[in-house]
């Protein structure tokens, strides 16, 4: 994914004020949890000409500063300050900054979705019913307007203040969720709180996949566990995921075996029986398609490069 500008966009005193703040609470390189669960401050401060691997989160990520690509299947987003990330569901991603560095880092605000949040919400924010959507994907992307900057900017200022955090800090996010569901991709965000919808259906199956990940996929039993057909559970998986479970299972198998060569120092044959692979070979084969070198040459390189696992997106 080749550096870009093209989702540039014009400063705005609110967003550089975001921008001010997500500093304060991350003064370098990485992510760093606030006061309120499942809230994040992130930094980075230089792009990188090779892409990252990771499994984001369902999360609405506001970009204060920077820009970044974002891998799904063969999709490729891209997004930059100013702009706003909302992942429906837990992804596989490959990453890449585009815009980032010392003198103006990478800077994103991180809240974690919570369905029944969204879904309680979105029966007030649409109270004759929900609209029709013609699509479910994995991550939307829109422009962060003022109200939603101001509510982000009031939460991170609250982090600030531990009288108010706990109390108001809540509030904040709501407000922010609340802002999302009347925004433009307001219907589609709504999809994630609705127990029949595609995208919660699919999170249930991402849900199995990622808790036994190493076991065999057997897409009948999936089907079956979220209650469709087979043929409309491929359709749905592969258009909220942009890939299919198999692809999915596959992703989640070399992210797990290449942390475990970098960090728990197991060789090619152990790292892969523990992710489930029958066949050393059929691994090999399957690594260096993904990650574009066999597994210990690409080890090797990672650990010449001090390079760590890689981190979660945003």
């Amino acid at each position: 994914m080749p550096a870009t500008d093209e989702h540039a966009v014009s400063p705005r005193s609110d967003v550089a004020e975001l921008a001010r703040l997500i500093g304060l609470h991350a003064p370098y390189d990485g992510v760093f949890p606030l006061h309120l669960p499942g809230v994040d401050a992130l930094r980075r401060s230089q792009t990188a000409s090779e892409v990252t691997y990771t499994l984001q989160h369902a999360s609405v990520c506001i970009v204060a500063q920077g820009a970044k690509s974002l891998g799904i299947g063969d999709t490729v987003y891209h997004y930059g300050a100013g702009q706003i990330a909302v992942f429906s569901i837990d992804v596989p991603v490959t990453a890449q900054l585009t815009r980032a560095s010392h003198a103006e880092p990478y800077l994103t605000l991180r809240i974690a979705l919570d369905p029944e949040k969204i879904a309680a919400f979105a029966a007030k924010v649409y109270p004759q019913g929900l609209p029709r959507v013609s699509e479910s994907r994995a991550v939307y992307i829109g422009q962060a307007d003022a109200p939603i900057v101001d509510a982000a900017n009031r939460l991170l200022r609250l982090m600030a203040q531990p009288v108010d955090v706990d109390l108001l800090a809540p509030l904040a996010v709501d407000e922010i969720f609340i802002r999302l569901l009347r925004s433009p991709m307001g219907a589609r965000i709504a999809q994630i709180g609705q127990a029949e919808s595609s995208v919660q259906r699919m999170a249930k199956a991402v849900s199995w996949l990622r808790a036994n990940y190493d076991q065999p996929v057997d897409v009948e039993d999936l089907a079956a566990l979220v209650n469709v057909s087979v043929s409309s559970f491929h359709r749905q998986f592969k258009a909220v995921t942009s890939m299919s479970p198999v692809q999915y299972q596959k992703a989640l198998r070399l992210q797990e075996a290449r942390r475990l060569m970098l960090t728990a120092m197991l060789d090619a044959g152990s790292a892969s029986r523990r992710v489930g692979y029958m066949s050393a070979s059929q691994f090999s084969r399957e690594y260096a398609r993904f990650f574009g070198a066999a597994p210990m040459k690409d080890i090797q390189r990672l650990r010449e490069q001090h390079a760590g696992p890689d981190h979660a997106s945003a």
